[in-house]
């Protein structure tokens, strides 16, 4: 089996602090287009859930604290890119409609996780959207799951702009006010790891509740 790419991705992770600087410094404007497309198509392609979206803006907000980004250009790039990716994948739910829940799962298509974002979203409603932002995967498969379920747009755009403006704000401001204590700095990779298994629990919650709910039936 092939780890190169696990590894890389490891990598990436471990030292996302140093990308980001090393793709600014070297690529300009481009960066900041690269940067647009990562948050875009994490929200924005039910494929690609994979992708780093709280970390990432988190190690931003920690650069725009140095001078090294400008920090309201990345937060402006952020919220356009969070609120556009989730119209795309409202767009495709809507498209597809429910024939999607008969396909089974692939390489790049995990059923189990619609599944679990459908529940999700007859559980809270509208609020998914919303809580959905902070929650890794499901906010992939959110907006996917209220495009099927032929949500309001209008309802689903007031949702999009408050969850999506939030999650960008927390994470950019975090890193602003945080990433640079002494603390923090020194242990950055700890810090993290830490935002994703954070960011990770609810899910994971989640998942557990559901079966142990399932299992009792």
């Amino acid at each position: 089996m092939d780890f190169s790419l696990f590894f890389t991705a490891l990598d990436i992770i471990i030292h996302l602090s140093d990308h980001l600087v090393y793709l600014i410094n070297t690529y300009g404007t481009v960066a900041y287009v690269i940067i647009f497309l990562i948050i875009f198509c994490e929200t924005g392609l039910v494929v690609t859930p994979f992708l780093p979206g709280d970390s990432m803006i988190f190690v931003l907000g920690t650069l725009g604290a140095t001078g090294k980004i400008n920090l309201l250009v990345i937060c402006i790039i952020l919220m356009t890119a969070a609120v556009l990716g989730n119209m795309l994948n409202y767009q495709i739910g809507r498209f597809i409609g429910p024939k999607v829940f008969d396909r089974k799962s692939g390489r790049f298509f995990k059923k189990e996780y619609l599944l679990r974002t459908h529940a999700f979203f007859e559980r809270h409603g509208g609020k998914t959207i919303v809580i959905a932002r902070f929650m890794p995967i499901i906010r992939t498969f959110a907006p996917f799951v209220a495009g099927i379920g032929q949500m309001q747009y209008h309802r689903f755009t007031i949702f999009n702009l408050i969850g999506s403006i939030s999650w960008v704000l927390l994470f950019l401001l975090g890193g602003y006010y945080f990433g640079n204590i002494p603390g923090v700095e020194k242990n950055f990779t700890y810090v993290i790891f830490g935002i994703i298994i954070v960011s990770l629990l609810p899910a994971i919650y989640l998942s557990w509740r559901e079966k142990k709910a399932s299992s009792n039936e």
